[in-house]
């Protein structure tokens, strides 16, 4: 595998970016939000990157294994970096960033569906052959 480790590589840089984010902001709260929006805000954009990226990384995995076009699976990473940081910036790093909340969750919640809908004709095929 060549191309998912590199966009897995790219999403982790970015994931300590937020991580950092969070723990900046923990200077007095140590367990949720106390009530602090702008530390509530960073918690989720952490939280919504942890909740999305991890599966639609393995299933691009999965794709890339199964020889799908590297093509696709680059286009899948670039569109997965630009959802992820338009959304993460959007809620870690502003409080007005509709565009980028939108945007980033939209093309999350598409990547997601995509990359589903490939693996379960992978999954479908793969039964056929045997």
């Amino acid at each position: 595998m060549i191309v998912t480790p590199l966009y897995a590589g790219i999403l982790a840089l970015w994931f300590v970016a937020l991580s950092l984010r969070v723990i900046q902001k923990r200077k007095v709260v140590s367990l949720g939000d106390g009530g602090d929006n702008e530390l509530l805000r960073r918690i989720r954009g952490h939280g919504n990157f942890a909740e999305y990226v991890p599966l639609i990384l393995l299933m691009m995995a999965f794709l890339e294994l199964s020889r799908f076009s590297l093509y696709l699976v680059h286009a899948l990473g670039i569109v997965l970096v630009i959802a992820r940081l338009l959304h993460g910036i959007a809620l870690s790093y502003t409080t007005h960033f509709k565009f980028g909340r939108f945007w980033g969750a939209l093309l999350t919640l598409v990547l997601l569906l995509v990359c589903g809908v490939l693996c379960l004709y992978q999954g479908i095929i793969g039964l056929q052959v045997q």
